[in-house]
């Protein structure tokens, strides 16, 4: 029998990603997040418009995606409550987050320079993808106490790096689920994957069928950041 609740939060399970930002500095950000959703090449994320991630992106208009896997759970979780806005925003000191510059060295994490945008990449992350902003929309304008705390970032990727081991075998453009093991937030809890429980219906459908034009305007792209 279904109950009547009132969950605080609704975070029934999504996969943890580590976002990349350059800072005016010239140093890097680098914050976890598990609000995200992906269509095609595209890439929905919500995130406190008082970050320093949202504040990087917002004035550079890229940033890297970076997911960890299993693996990499203590990683992320030595980032967890920690903030590249100095001062610490109230609500999140609230919550008990502190100021931290050095973030990469703080995770034990090491920075790769990406190609078409100036944030890194996650060298131990499986799965990295460089991506620029195309649209940023407000949430819960509708209501007073949330209004302008809160912001969705439409990201578009341009470059997308898998670890060869989470490859299907003789396809570099396949991602091999019984190989890949994502790290997943449940309720503020790491999980990981486990065994295919039944076949997908949909599974019979080519995934080139779903290959999106970003793909192609990915690859047009001639950008390159130069070392400096």
């Amino acid at each position: 029998m279904h109950q009547l609740s009132e969950p605080p939060i609704l975070y029934f399970g999504t996969p943890v990603v580590l976002i990349t930002t350059s800072n005016t500095d010239g140093t890097y950000n680098i914050a976890p997040i598990s609000s995200i959703f992906w269509l095609g090449w595209r890439a929905i994320i919500g995130i406190s418009a008082f970050s320093k991630t949202t504040e990087n992106i917002r004035r550079t208009g890229e940033c890297a995606l970076n997911l960890p896997s299993v693996y990499q759970a203590a990683a992320v979780n030595r980032l967890a409550l920690t903030t590249g806005t100095f001062p610490v925003p109230i609500g999140k000191a609230q919550k008990g987050y502190t100021y931290e510059a050095k973030k990469f060295d703080l995770a034990q994490l090491t920075p790769i320079q990406s190609e078409t945008v100036s944030a890194p990449r996650v060298a131990e992350c499986p799965v990295q993808m460089e991506a620029v902003m195309e649209n940023l929309h407000g949430i819960a304008e509708d209501e007073e106490k949330q209004r302008g705390r809160l912001v969705t970032i439409e990201l578009r990727i341009q470059r997308v790096y898998l670890d060869e081991l989470i490859l299907m075998e003789g396809n570099s453009n396949r991602v091999d689920p019984n190989k890949w093991r994502p790290l997943i937030m449940s309720f503020q809890q790491f999980y990981g994957l486990g065994e295919q429980v039944h076949v997908s219906t949909l599974s019979s459908i080519s995934e080139d069928l779903y290959r999106s034009p970003d793909v192609e305007r990915a690859k047009n792209f001639t950008k390159l950041v130069k070392p400096t």
